[in-house]
């Protein structure tokens, strides 16, 4: 339990909401949660040339940020080690940085600038390529805490390897005492387009069945107590995740790379989750094939 859950603040509202969802998993795991504030550099590695009496308004605001951070975890999460950092760099490079030591990183999905309000768009992306750990956005319109009332988690599935993320799902749900929804989705294949068609869509999706429950069947031994249900849908995979993340707490997805970059499949999902969900986002890296 020694790896922190790292938050980011700027102060923002959705970074304010961040760091009450961070706290509430920090309690949940039995972990120590870290809050970051990430001063921006400028581009092309310029520096930033202050005067002392800037450079101290610089510090102090930033310390401002990580203070009002700080009451916000203790007030929803007392008992949860809290400690605060300050750092200077480029967004992408002090989140990857961060996320080497961390169980999880969490960010709000938008703020006032630098670490939260920067994971809109290629740099949430970039964030999701260079991570080493599993990388919460906080979607949503609910209160802070991530129960949300409706007991249930769900994780995208693949007929690929999804262990890094179907892992991350079952101990989330486990830590939750949430439902676990492994939710599976395919396009209809227009060579099924016409009689008889029926039959083989049953086939088609009762085979895909097989397989995810064969995907997870040894994280089901690990974790007894879950109760999982698969749900195989004909739909775009990224559609799917999204209308999914109406009903449930957290929706989870895998972030798989080849030679460096996100592949198609895999970015198509997390753009969509991380611009349309309706629920905070967890996108978990698979680095075995980076």
């Amino acid at each position: 339990m020694s790896h922190p859950i790292i938050v980011g603040a700027d102060g923002s509202v959705p970074s304010e909401r961040a760091v009450a969802w961070a706290a509430e998993d920090a309690a949940r795991y039995g972990r120590g949660l870290e809050i970051v504030h990430v001063v921006e550099r400028w581009p092309l590695d310029v520096p930033l040339t202050l005067a002392p009496g800037e450079a101290g308004s610089v510090s102090r605001v930033g310390g401002e940020v990580l203070a009002g951070a700080e009451r916000v975890a203790h007030g929803h999460r007392p008992e949860v080690p809290v400690s605060v950092e300050l750092v200077s760099g480029h967004t992408v490079r002090a989140l990857a940085d961060q996320s080497e030591r961390a169980f999880e990183l969490v960010v709000g999905h938008r703020g006032l600038g630098g670490f939260a309000g920067l994971v809109l768009g290629s740099v949430g992306l970039g964030v999701v390529r260079h991570a080493a750990c599993p990388v919460v956005v906080i979607r949503g319109e609910s209160p802070a805490e991530p129960a949300g009332g409706h007991g249930e988690i769900a994780v995208g599935a693949g007929l690929g390897d999804d262990s890094a993320a179907l892992e991350y799902a079952f101990r989330a749900a486990d830590a939750r005492h949430a439902r676990l929804r492994v939710v599976h989705a395919w396009r209809y294949p227009e060579a099924l387009d016409g009689p008889g068609a029926g039959a083989d869509l049953k086939r088609v999706e009762e085979r895909a069945r097989w397989r995810v429950i064969e995907a997870h069947a040894p994280l089901r031994k690990r974790f007894p107590g879950v109760d999982v249900v698969e749900e195989i849908v004909e739909d775009n995979p990224a559609a799917a995740l999204v209308a999914v993340s109406h009903d449930v707490d957290l929706v989870i997805a895998g972030s798989h790379a080849r030679e460096g970059l996100i592949v198609p499949r895999s970015r198509a999902v997390t753009h969509a989750l991380i611009h349309h969900a309706h629920s905070p986002v967890a996108i978990v890296p698979d680095r075995s094939g980076a």
